[in-house]
């Protein structure tokens, strides 16, 4: 999946601004990609780009309109495709990482037909994938791991490529999400894959190279978390990592949506995840941990950050707070 660049940034008429976090997260990490924004209305929220009618975007080279919004249940409304077949008429590719599939829907996917524009549904991959082989294939990567979900494997892996890139190392994103495929313009949902065929897809995601220095795989899940550790498990094999970053929030004390299973504790985690990483790669490591320390104020987290350096012997750091150079220095180091 490769979706054209350069990105309208499709909000609706959303009034949560929480709904907007795929709008902002592309906006965040990817901002020359974003030509602006397009609102159906003035009480829309705004992510701070310039509001652009589709035609003022199509004329300022705009590609493909990304809905930039979630909803509950993951629907398009049905109040949006009059303006989405519009676009589409105008020559705009459309991409979304709802639930619901563009192009199920008749309208829309006989409009692009009719206009030879593309619907990239990315949380769905249809295309042919093979079973992961373990065998060693050229190229350096780093994947990030969780004690759970949702603690911030996306963000600390995007920062960690920038991090490279700053320090004069290529280094390219691999998306294993969906908002993640949305900032990148490609990658696959590897939550979507059947379970035979993880491995094989995060293969695909990050084949051999020469090219670049490291892909940077974006983690999904967590090896123990009841609902997603298959995917946890399928992604680590196929990604082969040379080198880990543990990802934790600070004061989760449950398993995201099941308060009856407690937090593993992070040498656990670190535990878990040599011993299946080097199933298929014997030399992978762990380089740091990035701490989600929200809950704490910024002087405590640099005291925590600086006591677990010393337990674990590795960096620590929260990437929002802090940045991850002391993780790339380390990476360097090695």
């Amino acid at each position: 999946m490769q979706i054209p660049q350069p990105y309208l940034l499709f909000l609706g008429d959303v009034t949560d601004p929480l709904a907007a976090k795929t709008a902002r997260g592309i906006l965040s990490w990817r901002p020359e990609l974003c030509v602006g924004q397009y609102r159906l209305n003035s009480d829309t929220v705004s992510v701070g780009l310039t509001d652009l009618s589709l035609q003022e975007a199509k004329q300022q080279g705009a590609k493909t309109l990304i809905i930039g919004t979630a909803n509950a249940g993951g629907f398009l409304p049905q109040t949006w495709l009059e303006t989405l077949k519009h676009a589409l008429e105008l020559g705009f590719n459309i991409a979304s990482g709802l639930h619901q599939r563009l192009a199920d829907i008749p309208s829309l996917n006989q409009t692009a037909k009719e206009n030879h524009c593309q619907l990239f549904d990315v949380r769905h991959y249809d295309q042919p994938l093979e079973v992961g082989n373990g065998k060693k294939r050229q190229g350096r990567r780093l994947l990030t791991v969780g004690t759970d979900c949702s603690v911030g494997k996306m963000y600390t892996s995007l920062a960690i490529e920038r991090e490279m890139k700053a320090q004069g190392l290529r280094a390219q994103f691999r998306a294993t999400g969906q908002t993640g495929i949305l900032i990148a313009g490609r990658g696959i949902s590897v939550d979507a894959v059947i379970a035979d065929f993880i491995a094989g897809a995060a293969e695909a995601i990050s084949p051999a190279f020469t090219d670049h220095d490291w892909d940077v795989i974006e983690g999904q899940g967590s090896l123990l978390n009841p609902a997603y550790a298959g995917v946890s498990l399928g992604l680590l094999h196929g990604s082969q990592p040379d080198a880990m970053v543990l990802c934790h929030e600070v004061g989760r004390q449950h398993i995201r949506h099941f308060p009856h299973m407690s937090l593993p504790s992070i040498q656990e985690t670190i535990d878990v995840n040599l011993n299946a990483a080097r199933l298929t790669n014997k030399n992978a490591g762990f380089i740091g941990i990035c701490l989600n320390s929200s809950s704490l104020n910024q002087d405590d987290a640099l005291a925590l950050c600086k006591k677990m350096e010393q337990q674990y012997q590795m960096p620590v750091t929260d990437p929002v707070r802090f940045g991850v150079a002391t993780i790339v220095n380390n990476l360097l180091s090695i």
